[in-house]
């Protein structure tokens, strides 16, 4: 179930869909919920080198950084954004 997590820390954002498709890649016959390392590696090894899954737009991001400067100063603070990650 964690698999998505895995995968976007990795810079990868991959659809639902798509998710769905890796992860039918490395799950075992029968599935436990857990994934085999040595079947996850060379699976995702492939995907980072043929950059499978395009990163965030910038335009996204910048919009998500823009909702968080509450001020509309141009910029948060580092307490803020320590507080967003760990808080909120």
């Amino acid at each position: 179930r964690e698999i998505g997590s895995i995968v976007r820390s990795l810079g990868c954002f991959p659809t639902e869909a798509e998710l769905h498709e890796l992860l039918a890649k490395v799950e075992e016959e029968e599935p436990t919920g857990y994934i085999h390392l040595e079947k996850f590696l060379p699976v995702m090894t492939k995907v980072l080198l043929d950059r499978s899954y395009r990163p965030i737009p910038e335009d996204v991001l910048l919009h998500a950084f823009e909702a968080l400067d509450e001020n509309k100063c141009g910029y948060i603070t580092k307490e803020d954004l320590i507080k967003y990650l760990t808080e909120e």
